[in-house]
């Protein structure tokens, strides 16, 4: 994996002030895959944040 700056859903959450299932819906809606994972956390590049949040808008 490149080392690239990337969100947990929780981080994604808090950033827009929305709750997890919510940004969890929306990452399936947009068919996002997870750039790894730490342990049972996947990991989305930074840039999935402007995504959820156009699509929660």
């Amino acid at each position: 994996m490149t080392e690239q700056a990337t969100v947990t859903v929780g981080v994604i959450a808090k950033e827009i002030g929305v709750s997890d299932a919510k940004v969890k819906k929306a990452i399936e809606t947009l068919k996002i895959e997870p750039v790894g994972k730490r342990g049972v956390c996947k990991l989305y590049a930074a840039d999935v944040v402007e995504a959820v949040r156009k699509t929660l808008a």
